[in-house]
């Protein structure tokens, strides 16, 4: 009995003293592990492998700018009182947009006079001086000629810059996206017709001769954000299709609405490369719906003054369903602030095309 519990004692003292399994050190477990992904890699597993992909760069140096200089500078081209000169004009139809189609009208020739406050006018035609269309603001009321189209579609429109109207439709029909064809065909003519009917020319004169920014005796705030966009690559050595970031300020006009709230009014988008440059103006509603969204080219000397203004003017209306880019044929032959009689800014209805009145219809 005695020696069985020898034994059994000599057991267990055995079993204690025997040595636990050392663990692997962590450096050697880092070593296993990545061998098991290169074995894992090789036999099939390719999302281990690195894979080279082309980011595009970010355009430098950016030039640095605070407040009072980018108000100084929308000041400066908002010192333009007057322009006038011969445009290039590209006009796309966007009522079809939501079915994928996009109606783009060849270049058309015209000639642009625009003064403040809110006056234009101007002249649309086709090669061989044809008249496609007319139109003028007097800063009160504006007048709209078409001229070209099915006869059912000329038209003389009149009404005030400052009220609201539902959009003007040819015949009474909404844009559909189903069919095709002919009906296709007919269906985008009618929402052409009544998108150039809902043209109204002083969006084009607040895109030309911007408001100016007073802060004295304002109860407006102006805050200012950096920005970095995407964009395709413009520049003269660029590859085709190949892409950059370019970095820009965004100032942002708000009016308060009372306690902790305000609503945004105007962005301005300055680009940082090269010099700081107005290259971009979007204007909101009360609802803070993007009513007019405008980007500037790159600036050219105009008239005999040298004005440094942009060339390329480009006019999105998203709620109209349209958007017009202006191209100046000679910057430098341009008249820039000279006084024009505002007579020019009324126009008549010399052809006596069918007349539409806004007001008349809205009462």
């Amino acid at each position: 009995m005695i020696s069985m519990l020898m034994v059994r004692r000599r057991s267990f003292l055995s079993m204690n003293n025997l040595n636990p399994p050392k663990r692997m050190p962590l450096k050697h477990l880092t070593v296993f592990f990545i061998i098991a992904l290169l074995l894992s890699a090789s036999t099939g597993c390719s999302k281990f492998i690195k894979k080279k992909v082309t980011v595009p760069p970010v355009l430098t140096p950016l030039l640095e700018a605070d407040t009072a200089k980018l108000i100084e500078e929308i000041n400066r081209q908002a010192a333009l009182r007057s322009l006038s000169g011969k445009v290039d004009l590209q006009f796309l139809d966007t009522s079809f947009a939501e079915c994928g189609l996009v109606e783009k009208f060849r270049t058309a020739e015209g000639s642009l006079v625009a003064q403040r406050d809110g006056q234009i006018y101007l002249a649309i035609q086709a090669p061989f001086g044809i008249k496609i269309a007319e139109m003028s603001s007097d800063g009160e009321h504006f007048w709209v000629a078409l001229y070209q189209g099915d006869e059912k579609y000329r038209r003389f429109v009149q009404g005030t810059n400052n009220a609201v109207y539902r959009k003007l439709d040819a015949d009474g029909a909404k844009p559909r996206c189903d069919g095709g064809g002919e009906k296709q065909l007919a269906a985008m003519q009618r929402a052409t017709v009544s998108t150039l009917s809902s043209l109204r020319p002083h969006h084009f004169t607040d895109a030309l001769l911007l408001r100016p920014i007073t802060t004295e005796n304002s109860n407006l705030i102006y805050a200012q954000a950096e920005s970095f966009e995407e964009e395709p690559d413009t520049r003269v050595s660029a590859k085709k299709g190949a892409r950059v970031v370019r970095g820009y300020y965004v100032l942002s006009e708000l009016e308060p609405q009372g306690a902790n709230r305000a609503r945004v009014l105007r962005r301005f988008w300055f680009d940082r490369i090269g010099d700081i440059r107005l290259a971009r103006v979007q204007t909101y509603d009360e609802g803070g719906a993007l009513t007019t969204d405008v980007v500037y080219g790159a600036t050219k000397s105009f008239g005999e003054g040298g004005v440094k203004l942009p060339s390329i003017v480009e006019l999105t209306r998203p709620h109209d369903s349209y958007s017009i880019r202006m191209s100046f044929q000679q910057p430098e032959a341009a008249k820039v602030n000279q006084p024009f009689d505002r007579d020019i800014f009324v126009l008549k209805n010399t052809s006596n095309l069918p007349e539409v009145n806004l007001d008349a219809q809205k009462k």
